[in-house]
């Protein structure tokens, strides 16, 4: 069993090979050590240092990442680079944004750090302390810290959570505490469970006299529920796909029974992988779900990134919603055309036209072949648009959910 304590301590003998960072948070881990640095000159050999193999076996703890490297002299020196970590409270806000978020869940499941954490958990100019057993004493970084830091970048581009270690928390108990937390965002979401069969008593129904009317069948329940959970047994099959299976049917009976027809028929292999993910909300992390959408990802050739947003899409209006997502088209005169004077006189701003999408700030809304208005939204300045609220014939109603 590994315990908090050895999941908080990493060694790696072999860092991926090459110098130059190549993910966005490995640049900006580069960048907060360099902006610092007045001596470009030491910064290239720090560089030349790392690329020549003079930093030997890395290890990461909470606050610090520490590595012998190796210089002019046969004795190597003693590196380390130090970054305060989180307190508690402060992972307990962070922890709680990510489960909530379900692209930032997207992203940890694709092993990548989510844009909404990079304000917080990549280290600003002058976080990052670099600290040498070298005779260099003037302005740090020496060219032994910054070796150590153009290394430990690729290591940062393989697996991001070295970096959240470095905040104070191992991957282990990281998964596990969201994982709770996603499960109690899923629990609070689950509709209230359905009221009891309304009956007669049995002497009632076995009399000669004439019977009551029979009760009216119950209302479609507003979602389909979660199966009880399986447990595991060698003789039996795997209980994650027991679980997805019997997802997935209460999914199918839910919609035979609300629309009267099949939900997967003339589907894609892509429509129907996003139709299985979108029966599992914002429980993203949850065993069978973490395991169901890197399978369909895979599968599909997306990232689990797509699919989360097109399983978004999915919840919000079916086959339909999920062409709204992925199919720009151009729509005829006239509902589109009026569209934008209602907006501007509803007073919601000007909307910029772009095919069948009006976009306003953070405020999208897409017109669907089906004649539907589909809201969108995005953080501010940038391009993340996720499906959001539910759609509808008139623009200003879309955007009121």
């Amino acid at each position: 069993m590994i315990t908090a304590r050895d999941d908080r301590r990493r060694t790696f003998d072999t860092v991926p090979a090459g110098v130059e960072a190549t993910s966005w948070w490995g640049r900006a881990w580069v960048s907060a050590l360099e902006e610092v640095s007045r001596d470009p000159a030491r910064l290239a050999r720090g560089r030349a240092y790392a690329a020549e193999g003079h930093v030997d076996a890395v290890t990461i703890t909470p606050g610090r990442i520490v590595a012998y490297v190796r210089g002019s002299r046969a004795r190597p020196y003693r590196t380390e680079l130090a970054l305060s970590p989180f307190p508690d409270d402060g992972w307990s806000e962070l922890l709680e944004s990510v489960a909530a978020d379900p692209a930032a869940l997207a992203s940890l499941l694709e092993r990548e750090v989510p844009q909404s954490l990079a304000g917080t958990v990549l280290p600003g100019a002058g976080e990052l302390v670099p600290r040498c057993s070298c005779p260099d004493t003037a302005r740090p970084p020496c060219k032994h810290a910054a070796a150590l830091c153009y290394r430990a970048a690729r290591l940062l581009d393989e697996d991001p959570f070295v970096l959240l270690l470095l905040r104070g928390r191992g991957e282990r108990e990281l998964l596990d505490e969201l994982t709770r937390r996603n499960a109690a965002h899923a629990a609070r979401e689950q509709p209230d469970a359905a009221p009891d069969f309304p009956g007669v008593p049995a002497r009632a129904a076995l009399a000669r006299t004439g019977l009551p009317p029979l009760p009216a069948p119950p209302a479609a329940p507003a979602a389909a529920g979660l199966p009880p959970a399986y447990p595991a047994d060698p003789a039996a099959p795997d209980p994650l796909a027991l679980e997805q299976l019997a997802t997935d049917a209460a999914a199918r009976a839910l919609a035979l029974l609300t629309t009267a027809e099949d939900p997967i028929a003339g589907l894609t292999l892509w429509q129907d992988a996003v139709r299985l993910a979108s029966a599992h909300h914002t429980a993203g992390l949850t065993g069978a779900a973490r395991t169901l959408y890197r399978d369909l990802a895979r599968a599909t050739g997306r990232t689990t990134t797509d699919l989360a947003r097109a399983a978004a899409a999915w919840r919000q209006g079916g086959r339909p919603a999920l062409a709204a997502l992925e199919e720009p088209w151009d729509p005829p005169a006239g509902p589109f055309d009026r569209a934008r004077p209602a907006l501007l006189a509803a007073s919601r701003g000007v909307f910029r036209p772009e095919r069948n999408r009006l976009t306003a700030h953070t405020c999208q809304l897409r017109l669907g072949r089906d004649g539907l208005w589909y809201a969108y939204e995005s953080r501010p300045d940038t391009e993340d648009w996720w499906p959001t609220g539910t759609p509808s014939p008139d623009p200003l109603t879309a955007l009121r959910h």
